[in-house]
């Protein structure tokens, strides 16, 4: 084989090559987005449907619950005969907002983490508390790909408002605390009370996590928040949401 035949047949290779990575950056960039996306408006029309039928997710707070204070103090626990069973696997039961990042961000939950899930929406740790509950609320989304639902995370600061519904009512709860980076490891975050997220007692509490660096999954970057408000639908959207 000539020299002329060999360079040739490298040049064709390494542009075989380079049209595959650009290809992949496309899938990863783009399509899995738009399909993420459609996937996830799906979702709340679903959801959304479901609630107009009346099938909730859970009964809203017994009037007097008071939400957890920044101190970690919470109200009186909900009382009752029983309380609800936990979220069918793998199904959106809630909408979460997040003004910081942009009024029309909004995505659906669904109970669990697994990779088909997370590739739906928002996941559920199943072993967390319920939304609006006694104990931490933690939920999982990706930083990048399936829609960048996280893409934005490091934006967040203390104070800011984390909304969720459920159908029946309106949780809003305020940032303490993050992003705090971490290992993946580290799965005291979702703790019921986070020993790194400064609060000290039981509570009513939200945790976010997604990966870090924006392109890897070496790290986690975690924000922790307490349930500040709790409103019916009926009400009206809240303060937080009103633009």
């Amino acid at each position: 084989m000539s020299g002329r035949v060999i360079i040739r047949t490298v040049s064709e290779l390494c542009v075989t090559a380079g049209a595959v990575i650009v290809l992949f950056v496309v899938y990863a960039l783009f399509w899995t987005g738009v399909r993420a996306d459609t996937v996830m408006d799906d979702q709340i029309d679903q959801l959304r449907e479901r609630w107009s039928k009346g099938a909730v997710s859970q009964a809203p707070p017994k009037p007097g619950a008071t939400p957890a204070s920044t101190t970690g103090t919470t109200g009186p626990a909900t009382t009752g005969p029983s309380r609800p069973g936990p979220y069918p696997p793998d199904r959106a039961f809630a909408i979460m907002y997040i003004p910081r990042l942009g009024f029309t961000w909004n995505k659906p939950v669904l109970e669990g983490t697994g990779t088909g899930t997370l590739k739906k929406g928002l996941g559920h740790y199943a072993t967390t508390a319920r939304l609006g509950q006694e104990g931490n609320f933690s939920v999982a989304g990706h930083r990048r790909t399936y829609g960048d639902p996280f893409k934005d995370f490091p934006r967040l600061r203390r104070g800011d408002a984390v909304v969720l519904t459920d159908g029946t009512t309106w949780f809003t709860y305020r940032i303490d605390k993050g992003p705090y980076k971490t290992v993946p490891t580290d799965i005291e975050v979702i703790d019921p009370v986070p020993r790194k997220s400064g609060y000290t007692r039981s509570g009513r509490y939200l945790t976010l996590t997604t990966c870090d660096p924006e392109w890897g999954h070496s790290h986690r970057l975690i924000v922790w928040a307490h349930l500040d408000a709790t409103q019916p639908v009926e009400a009206g959207k809240p303060e937080a949401l009103r633009r």
